[in-house]
């Protein structure tokens, strides 16, 4: 649409065949922002963690020690107009069959990019996952965006997105944006510019 034209022409990314000079970058991630949700699953995916307890699946993201509740109490999803914009939504799952959780996500600040590349989104975006268990060992993730103020139609951004099982002693090792060590890192670079 016009309207997502726009945004993405607002924002000024220091990856891709629009980037800038990382000192004119409008990106959040370069002062410590959260990246947000989708975008932890669309730029820098590594390791994550999925626990289950009685009512909530958590979602334990390595980069940038960043996690989501998914509630899985059969409570309803909060509309659109009435949640809070959150940095990674409000995420409400469900079992669907045996192998397919599907987690449906809205509630989102526009404060973030959906990946590197400055992809734009409103706080109308709706985001559905499809987490489906292939073996013992293996996911598919499945991610679709749909946002009807900036995008003419809804699109797969992820589509069977492989995720493996970790050994049970692996060390989740974190992963912190600190704004100190990030205010001296974008000097240097823009001193080098």
């Amino acid at each position: 649409s016009a309207a997502g034209e726009a945004a993405l022409k607002a924002n000024k990314p220091s990856t891709g065949i629009r980037s800038v000079a990382p000192m004119l970058s409008n990106d959040g991630v370069n002062i410590c922002d959260p990246q947000g949700f989708p975008r932890m699953e669309l730029y820098e995916f590594r390791v994550i963690q999925l626990a289950q307890t009685k009512n909530q699946v958590l979602f334990l993201n390595e980069f940038d020690n960043a996690w989501r509740v998914i509630w899985t109490d059969g409570r309803p999803l909060p509309d659109i107009k009435e949640a809070d914009p959150r940095w990674n939504g409000y995420s409400v799952g469900k079992w669907v069959d045996d192998y397919t959780f599907v987690v449906d996500t809205v509630g989102f600040n526009n404060r973030t990019w959906l990946d590197n590349v400055g992809r734009p989104h409103t706080s109308d975006m709706r985001v559905q996952e499809s987490f489906h268990r292939v073996d013992n060992d293996t996911l598919e993730l499945s991610v679709k965006i749909d946002d009807p103020k900036l995008y003419t139609r809804p699109w797969m951004a992820l589509d069977k997105f492989i995720l493996h099982r970790l050994p049970d002693n692996f060390d989740t090792e974190e992963m912190i944006c600190s704004p100190s060590e990030t205010a001296e890192y974008n000097e240097f670079i823009g001193s080098h510019q």
